[in-house]
């Protein structure tokens, strides 16, 4: 069974700093892309970065790619997202998912991410 399971989302102050984790298991973690997708709340689905299969290439909206890096660590099968620079907008659900063909065909539980002083 394919199980993707995030960590580490907290409450943090504006200007503050968390590191997301996401274990993987049940599949050839280090044979798929990986992403990170978000969800304010009351908001649709919004997407924050993804990594190719061993890390070399990572992809950002333009907003983010200045304060958010992705990474991954496949003799762990764990992905990682580095938030810096919080900015109250960036309060959300925070999902990990992996990529197959076009389309993201499996996702974590996610962890909440709350920005507020």
């Amino acid at each position: 069974e394919v199980q993707l399971v995030e960590s580490g989302g907290g409450l943090v102050q504006p200007g503050g700093s968390l590191r997301l984790s996401c274990s993987g298991s049940g599949f050839a973690f280090n044979q798929f892309a990986l992403y990170w997708v978000r969800q304010a709340p009351g908001k649709g689905l919004e997407w924050v970065s993804a990594i190719d299969t061993d890390g070399e290439e990572t992809y950002y909206p333009d907003s983010m790619k200045s304060r958010f890096t992705i990474s991954r660590d496949n003799a762990k099968n764990t992905l990682y997202l580095q938030l810096n620079g919080l900015e109250t907008e960036d309060a959300a659900m925070y999902y990990c998912a992996k990529r197959a063909s076009n389309a993201l065909d499996a996702w974590g539980q996610g962890t909440l991410v709350t920005v507020s002083s």
